[in-house]
């Protein structure tokens, strides 16, 4: 199987009308679950090349993205110099070498980013240590989808979530108040090439 290239997709990842759509529903149902404020240091890990990011940012004092690929941080940086966004900076994290988080922070968000860790709890428990007391955090990704969402499952380690199983490991890394709403639908061919819809979920948490 062919690796994916997440460097060399950088440039052109934001070509891609489901990805940014993807990011103005997360976005959406973001604003409605998490109580954004001016006051907020937030942190964006798999950021990618911002397009969650910079749709939250108006919102907040802060973002912090984190990524694993080098070249989508180009991207996302060129962006917040493009903006002038002073309050934007962002840092290469290895997960492979068990690199810490850094923080603290009022708001953590994820999104599409955790189909590609395989220790989710020990995640959901580095995330727990870096929020401020009363942070919230909230991650988007697929619901159950039974393999067929990527053509390459190059780095995936699960195919999508059951929310029931997902929202007892936020619970077991201690967080509270742990809800999920529908997101958003991707539209798109499944891995054997039939058209089909797959539904995003967005879980939010409190510490």
């Amino acid at each position: 199987m062919k690796t994916r290239n997440f460097d060399k997709d950088a440039q052109s990842w934001d070509d891609s009308p489901l990805r940014t759509g993807l990011a103005r529903d997360v976005a959406t149902a973001v604003s409605k679950q998490v109580e954004l404020s001016k006051d907020m240091d937030v942190l964006d890990f798999g950021c990618g090349t911002g397009l969650l990011a910079f749709h939250i940012l108006p919102h907040v004092r802060s973002i912090t993205g984190v990524d694993t690929s080098k070249g989508m941080l180009d991207v996302f940086l060129a962006k917040a110099r493009q903006q002038k966004a002073d309050n934007v900076k962002a840092y290469l994290l290895d997960l492979a070498l068990d690199d810490g988080l850094a923080g603290p922070y009022h708001f953590i968000m994820s999104s599409m980013t955790l189909h590609h860790v395989q220790d989710t709890r020990k995640l959901l428990e580095q995330f727990y240590k870096v929020l401020r007391p009363g942070g919230q955090i909230a991650i988007a990704d697929l619901d159950e989808e039974g393999g067929r969402f990527h053509d390459n499952s190059d780095g995936v380690f699960h195919n999508g979530f059951d929310r029931e199983k997902l929202g007892l490991v936020f619970l077991e890394a201690g967080f509270v108040n742990i809800t999920s709403i529908a997101a958003a639908q991707i539209n798109k061919p499944d891995s054997e090439g039939r058209e089909r819809a797959f539904s995003v979920f967005l879980m939010t948490g409190r510490k």
